[in-house]
């Protein structure tokens, strides 16, 4: 089996998981309703996309 040979230490770990981390959703609020919604994708509380009506929602 392979097995290292020295000691990696602290800095060059850290440097290999710079790429490894969450970022935060892009929230955006929907011009309809004011809801907060995902950038780019349909308001699920109004069903608007762009300024059109995409999916028809429930009027309760």
């Amino acid at each position: 089996m392979a097995n290292p040979k020295h000691k990696i230490s602290k800095t060059r770990r850290d440097k290999r998981r710079t790429h490894k981390k969450l970022t935060a959703p892009n929230v955006v609020l929907c011009p309809q309703c004011q809801e907060p919604r995902l950038s780019h994708h349909v308001c699920l509380s109004c069903g608007t996309y762009n300024g059109r009506e995409v999916i028809a929602t429930k009027e309760a």
